[in-house]
C-alpha cells in the first residue's frame, strides 16, 4: 500500500484558519474542484418551500429522486441506486465485492485504495505518464489486465489529472476485463464539468456490461457537497439487490432528496456551468502556455494539473504564497507519481482566476 502524505484537502478550511490564522470566509478554495457559481438558483428560491418534509421520512425507494435522475443521466430506472454522497457507495461497492487485488490508476484519489484496504484487498497501480501527458495508453492498459485481478477503478475524468477514457475506449477495456472476470468501478465525479458531446460518460455502456457500475455525486459540478448525495448505475441487479441488502434505509434525508429532483432540472444553471468553465478554463490554459517556467497539461474537466519548471520553486512554496493571500491551490506532492514540482487548481470566476494568476507571476513563474 503506497503511503500517503498528509495534505491540506479543499474542505480543511478550518485547518488553514487555526494555522496561518485567516478567516476561512476570506480564503478561496481552488483546491475543492466546486463549481465557483455555487448552488443551483432554482434550488436556492425554491428548497425552503419544502422544509416541512422532513418532518416526514424519506419514501424507501426514492422513486422521485431516481427518476429525476433517470431524465437527467439517460439510465434505465431500474440500474439506478443513490446513497449518502457518493464516498457512501464507492464503500458499499467494495464491502460487497471484496476485491482480493485491484488496479488502478495513477495518480489518483485515494480513498479507492483506502477502502479497499479496509475490506482487506491488495492495491496496484498503473502509473499514468507524464510524457503522454497523463493519458491512458489504452492498449497497453489492457495487456496489463490478467485472471489475478477482481477490481478496476478508473476516476474518469482522473483527479489530479482531468484526463479522461473515451466511452470508446472503456469499451475496449470493458471487454478485456469480461474475459478475466473482472469488475470495473467508474468513478465520475467530474464528467459533467466535460464540454458537451465530448462521449466519456460510461452510463450508456452500463445497459451492455453487467461487471460495470458507474458512480456520481453533487459535490462538485452542483456545489452541494454539504447534501451529501450521491447516485451509482449499474446493469448488474445481482449487483443492485447485494448493495441494497447491506445498505442502510433512508441514508439520504428528505431535503437531499428534494434537492435532487430540483437541481438535476436546472437546466439553464447546468449549461451556465458548462459555458463558464470551459471558457475560463481554455483561457487559462492558452495563458499559462505562454509561461517559461510552468507547464500546464491538457484539461477536460473544471481544473489544471501544473508542473513548475523553476527548480528553486517547490509546490510547498506556491502553495504557501497563495494562501497567505487567501488563495488556496492543491498541493500535488501528495499523490502518488508526483512530486513537490506539481500543483492543481480549479476554475473559478473570471476575477477570481485572475487573482491567482497574478499571484503565481509574482514567483516569477
Amino acid at each position: 500500500m503506497l503511503k500517503h502524505k498528509d495534505h491540506f484537502h479543499g474542505s480543511d478550511l478550518e485547518k488553514i484558519e487555526e494555522i496561518y490564522h485567516i478567516r476561512k470566509e476570506d480564503i478561496t478554495s481552488f483546491s475543492a474542484n466546486v463549481n465557483p457559481l455555487g448552488i443551483s438558483p432554482m434550488l436556492r428560491d425554491t428548497l425552503s418551500k419544502h422544509v416541512d418534509a422532513i418532518s416526514t421520512y424519506p419514501d424507501r425507494d426514492y422513486t422521485k429522486l431516481r427518476k429525476s435522475i433517470c431524465a437527467y443521466t439517460g439510465a434505465e430506472f431500474d440500474n439506478i441506486i443513490v446513497g449518502n454522497g457518493s464516498t457512501e457507495l464507492i464503500s458499499l461497492f467494495i464491502q460487497t465485492t471484496q476485491p482480493q487485488k485491484a488496479l488502478i490508476l495513477g495518480p489518483t484519489y485515494s480513498e479507492y485504495e483506502r477502502e479497499i484496504a479496509l475490506q482487506g484487498g491488495q492495491t496496484l497501480y498503473y502509473p499514468l505518464k507524464e510524457e503522454d501527458l497523463f493519458q491512458i495508453n489504452v492498449e497497453d492498459f489492457c495487456s496489463q489486465l490478467n485472471d489475478s485481478l477482481d477490481l478496476l477503478v478508473l476516476c474518469n475524468p482522473n483527479n489530479p489529472t482531468s484526463t479522461a477514457i473515451t466511452r470508446k475506449e472503456m469499451r475496449k477495456i470493458l471487454d478485456r476485463a469480461m474475459q478475466y472476470g473482472i469488475s470495473v468501478m467508474v468513478d465520475e465525479t467530474y464528467e459533467e464539468f466535460t464540454d458537451a458531446g465530448s462521449k466519456i460518460s460510461s452510463i450508456p455502456l452500463t445497459n451492455n456490461y453487467n461487471n460495470l457500475i458507474v458512480l456520481r455525486g453533487i459535490s462538485k459540478f452542483f456545489a452541494a457537497p454539504g447534501l451529501r448525495l450521491g447516485y451509482a448505475v449499474t446493469g448488474n441487479p445481482d449487483l443492485l439487490k447485494y448493495i441494497n441488502t447491506k445498505k442502510n434505509p433512508w441514508t439520504i434525508n428528505s431535503l437531499a432528496e428534494i434537492a435532487g429532483c430540483i437541481m438535476f432540472s436546472d437546466k439553464e444553471y447546468i449549461e451556465k456551468t458548462r459555458a463558464l468553465i470551459t471558457s475560463e478554463r481554455n483561457r487559462l490554459y492558452d495563458l499559462l502556455n505562454t509561461w517559461e517556467y510552468v507547464k500546464v497539461y491538457p484539461s477536460c474537466s473544471n481544473f489544471l494539473l501544473v508542473k513548475i519548471l523553476r527548480e528553486d520553486v517547490t509546490s510547498e512554496m506556491v502553495f504557501d504564497h497563495c494562501i497567505r493571500k487567501g488563495l488556496m491551490i492543491r498541493d500535488c506532492s501528495t499523490f502518488p507519481f508526483l512530486d513537490n514540482s506539481f500543483i492543481r487548481f480549479c476554475v473559478m470566476s473570471p476575477e477570481k482566476n485572475n487573482a491567482l494568476m497574478e499571484a503565481l507571476r509574482e514567483l516569477d513563474l
